[in-house]
């Protein structure tokens, strides 16, 4: 007797219940690997905000701080560094090339970053991506500015468009704007689902020229504006930065620089390496990793568990079915055989789909993610823990189906269809 076609048959036989449970398990491992998916996305995606940057250097507080208003352009330097320690430590010989950023004022929510065309030419996401331009091109005077990716979107912004930046502002509107001194885009960035589609970038030098009549820390008067033409070269000259990001030219060289600019002398520093804070970071948000992972086996758990009310339901409709095959001479062991060989191939067929669905998913969505909300599906398709879900499930399925397939032997015997075993 082919017990695979006959199982096969028997399915057939309940198409819309075998229908709903291999929806529920797909559906399950389905969610499961999405979960596991997303998590690495993310980690991959927070760990690697940026790239090719061994240290970023700013004023002495704490490693997280840095990490966090500099690639994050969340919170605020306790100090500033002066441009006289930036090309200082800029002309060594071990330094490759350096970034200096400068943080301090916003435009309706969006932060505003003073920096040089080296950003634009060095500074990289991922897996060593470049910055590129989606129009237009970098700042080349005073008051053009370069927009990122959602910074146009949500304002609706294009090539030429008036810019009023906000002093001292990084979230919402202010009354304190640089209206006298406004900025007009030159170039918009690509999407790159990090940090820097959510920022305008102008040049450290009109950072200078916007605060030039702002030395009381409040907008001057209209008698004490100095007006856009008396603006000359000397006096927008850079005098401090907020950080600046650093490559060496050897990576053995890497740790010796830390040091010795932690031990700078001159002015309190602190050097730290992004990849590690980032890495020390996602550990310590760990217990958002393991919520993700216990939803992912909850969902796993209600697809076995759909698995198993519809065989359990469908055991005394199979009575007959049963009575028949002991008639035929099936033994209480093939009818358990028969049991779990169904379940085999409901399990088989609600991985298969699972997995071509979540190719699918990917496929079509993740340029979409990536964008969107930074989330970067990198190689491997099929994670080590992914195929560990599945198989993990299927022993499951195979150790469930044994409470129907009992339940099978019991009804077999109790209709005195069997005397011996």
């Amino acid at each position: 007797m082919n017990w695979f076609k006959l199982a096969w048959k028997s399915l057939k036989n309940r198409r819309l219940a075998t229908s709903l449970t291999v929806f529920a398990m797909m559906l399950s491992l389905v969610l499961l690997m999405s979960v596991e998916r997303i998590r690495r996305a993310a980690e991959t995606g927070f760990t690697q905000s940026i790239s090719g940057v061994d240290l970023i250097v700013g004023a002495r507080s704490g490693p997280l701080n840095i990490v966090l208003y500099s690639i994050f352009n969340l919170g605020q330097a306790t100090n500033n560094v002066s441009i006289e320690t930036y090309n200082d430590i800029k002309s060594r010989p071990e330094v490759d090339w350096t970034i200096p950023y400068s943080l301090g004022d916003g435009h309706r929510g969006f932060r505003v970053v003073a920096t040089n065309e080296d950003f634009f030419k060095h500074y990289q996401f991922r897996s060593k991506e470049s910055i590129v331009f989606a129009e237009g091109e970098v700042f080349k005077g005073y008051f053009d500015v370069v927009v990122g990716a959602d910074v146009a979107e949500t304002l609706k912004y294009k090539i030429g468009d008036r810019v009023v930046i906000a002093h001292g502002s990084t979230t919402g509107d202010s009354i304190q704007a640089h209206d006298d001194k406004p900025f007009h885009i030159v170039g918009i960035l690509k999407p790159t689902g990090t940090n820097i589609d959510r920022a305008l970038y102008i040049s450290l030098e009109a950072m200078e020229a916007i605060h030039l009549d702002w030395q009381s820390g409040s907008a001057p008067t209209k008698d004490k504006q100095i007006a856009v033409a008396q603006i000359k070269p000397e006096m927008v000259t850079p005098k401090m930065i907020t950080t600046f990001f650093l490559r060496t030219k050897n990576r053995i060289d890497t740790l010796r620089l830390q040091r010795e600019i932690n031990e700078y002398k001159e002015e309190p520093l602190l050097a730290v390496i992004p990849g590690v804070v980032l890495s020390e970071l996602w550990q310590s948000l760990s217990s958002i990793e393991k919520i993700l992972k216990s939803i992912s086996f909850l969902v796993m758990l209600v697809g076995l568990m759909s698995m198993l009310i519809a065989l359990m339901t469908s055991l005394n409709e199979r009575r007959r079915e049963m009575a028949i095959l002991r008639v035929l001479g099936a033994s209480l062991k093939h009818i358990l055989g028969l049991i779990v060989l169904e379940t085999v191939v409901l399990t088989g067929i609600a991985v298969i789909l699972a997995c071509a669905i979540k190719v699918v998913i990917e496929w079509a969505l993740g340029s979409w993610l990536q964008v969107k909300f930074g989330l970067y599906l990198e190689p491997p398709l099929f994670a080590t823990s992914e195929i560990i879900y599945i198989f993990v499930m299927m022993g499951l399925a195979i150790l469930i189906s044994f409470i129907p397939a009992f339940r099978a032997m019991k009804s077999a015997l109790k209709d005195g269809l069997s005397l011996k075993v």
